[in-house]
């Protein structure tokens, strides 16, 4: 096996390490696509083009740092700060998140009311959220959180990448640089998407107690540990 060969078969090792040891990068869309009751499919299609935008992030600054010749401590200065501005973004979501879906239940929250009808009395539980909703604003609600996942996906970097394998392979040839890339990338997606569906299918599997109208709020805060995992404990 030649110098060449054990950098591709490393990058593969480290992106799928990356990904594992990252809980932002499936825990997020696990938790967002049972809240919001997306598809397997569509949960899926989501973290495929959210992963997408994670590694082109990080490819694209390295190749023009690489074209333009900067400094390695340069490049992940920048990726620091993206990792930085990332992970606050994932905090702000997820509490944001939470704290709709804490309004939301308590919206939802159902009560009693007592009739009496020709000497009987009965009870019926209900809510009024429902009889408020209007359609457009559930659909504005399930086109933006994608989008704002996505958004915060692209300013996450892939922080081993650019120091461990960009500049290792430079050294070799530029083709070498797309391939080492191009590993990297396309483990880091089946790696997320696996971890998506196997988390995914699992909790339907374990067939734990549904949080009901909590639902949103229990996503809310998934989102946010995992926002305080990377600003907190650099996850």
């Amino acid at each position: 096996m030649n110098e060449a060969q054990i950098l591709l078969l490393t990058t593969a090792s480290i992106a799928f390490l990356h990904t594992i040891l990252g809980p932002d990068h499936y825990i997020v869309f696990t938790a967002m696509g049972k809240a919001r009751q997306w598809s397997l499919s569509k949960t899926l299609r989501i973290t495929l083009y959210c992963g997408i935008g994670h590694v082109l992030g990080s490819v694209v600054i390295g190749v023009v740092g690489l074209l333009l010749g900067a400094q390695l401590v340069s490049l992940i200065r920048i990726e620091s700060m993206r990792g930085n501005l990332g992970g606050w973004a994932l905090l702000a979501f997820g509490l944001m998140y939470l704290a709709w879906g804490l309004g939301k239940a308590g919206r939802n929250r159902s009560h009693r009311h007592v009739h009496s009808h020709g000497g009987v009395v009965h009870d019926h539980e209900h809510d009024h959220h429902d009889e408020h909703t209007h359609v457009h604003d559930q659909i504005a609600r399930n086109s933006i959180t994608p989008w704002a996942i996505f958004i915060i996906f692209v300013f996450g970097p892939c922080e081993a990448l650019i120091p461990l394998f960009m500049y290792p392979a430079a050294q070799h040839s530029a083709a070498l640089v797309m391939e080492v890339a191009l590993v990297f990338g396309v483990v880091t997606l089946l790696t997320m998407t696996a971890a998506v569906a196997i988390t995914s299918r699992g909790i339907d599997r374990l067939k734990l107690p549904s949080p009901g109208r909590w639902n949103h709020a229990v996503a809310g805060a998934s989102v946010a540990i995992c926002g305080a995992a990377i600003t907190m404990v650099g996850l």
